[in-house]
């Protein structure tokens, strides 16, 4: 039997050259972001399609498609062949926040897409600019109540995860504050730190390099628990919001019914890219957790996202 098994598996070992030429397309590969360069998605993206150009032998591309938070990308992505050759790092605005707000939007979750890995999910941190007017969760709800419908949230735009986790907190605190949306993180970014509008619930990833540089500063972070890279940043639910949970997530998708062998070699060997020391290094930096595992395994994590958002869209009655 040992010797049998060992047979296969170098079987398999010989074989692995001709599958990788049969399911992975030939010439380039691009990763499609619905982001300007510098968001969380994008720097996403750059981090995998580095180290997938090497495994994969080819040329990994990132394509920048703003616009309406990720579903200007979407809506292309889901018109491409589904032979591997187009990929969409997907987030949580396009792929869980959108149908929802968008009557009318050009794709189906479900129906036009096929999820390959779930690539992690961080907390939006709650930030102002350094000497900005508040410091706790506390400063910024007695703020919005001095000030009702005045005080700025920026976003990076109508429908994102910075602007549904603003939602989440008005609805919890009960309060009013102006929702600005911009076109990508950058821009909102630098109206903050210039002192144009007054807070944001920023993913981590783009947010992090502001507030490393003394620009801004973290007032509270949004998963259920402490992210290890800010762990002196307490979280929403320990301020007086318990339940609080509003993570941003990424993850690869490509169009609808792609090859089961192309998705499990894409699946395999970005799990494999997700452990190497210096990917997992600048992942934690971002706080990205429970990242990798099944295909199916991201399948079931977007349809319970896309519940969870949809209340928060009829609940809040967020219009766009």
């Amino acid at each position: 039997m040992q010797r049998r098994t060992f047979i296969g598996a170098g079987a398999a070992m010989l074989a692995a050259p001709w599958v990788q030429a049969q399911t992975l397309p030939a010439g380039p590969i691009r990763i499609i972001v619905g982001f300007p360069p510098g968001g969380g998605t994008d720097v996403m993206a750059r981090v995998l399609a580095e180290k997938l150009s090497a495994v994969w032998h080819t040329s990994v591309i990132v394509e920048n498609r703003p616009g309406a938070a990720g579903v200007v990308a979407a809506e292309y992505a889901a018109r491409q062949p589904a032979d591997g050759s187009t990929l969409l790092m997907t987030n949580i605005s396009n792929h869980a926040i959108a149908p929802s707000l968008y009557p009318k939007i050009g794709y189906s979750v479900e129906k036009d897409f096929t999820p390959i890995m779930l690539v992690g999910v961080t907390p939006n941190l709650l930030i102002c600019r350094a000497g900005g007017p508040a410091r706790t969760v506390q400063d910024v709800v007695a703020l919005c109540r001095s000030q009702p419908g005045k005080i700025a949230f920026g976003s990076s735009g109508a429908g994102a995860a910075q602007h549904l986790a603003l939602e989440m907190f008005k609805l919890r605190a009960g309060v009013d504050a102006l929702h600005v949306p911009y076109r990508g993180s950058a821009p909102m970014l630098t109206d903050l730190v210039g002192g144009q509008i007054d807070f944001s619930f920023e993913t981590m990833t783009s947010a992090t390099p502001q507030i490393r540089g003394g620009k801004a500063v973290a007032i509270a972070q949004t998963r259920l628990h402490r992210a290890a890279s800010f762990s002196n940043v307490p979280t929403l639910a320990e301020s007086g919001f318990p339940g609080f949970d509003a993570g941003t997530w990424y993850g690869l998708v490509g169009p609808a019914r792609m090859p089961a062998a192309l998705v499990g070699k894409m699946n395999a060997d970005l799990n494999r890219v997700m452990t190497m020391p210096d990917v997992a290094q600048r992942l934690d930096s971002f706080g990205a957790e429970d990242g990798g595992g099944s295909a199916a395994h991201f399948g079931e994590f977007i349809n319970a996202e896309c519940v969870k958002w949809a209340r928060i869209v009829k609940e809040a009655k967020v219009k766009v």
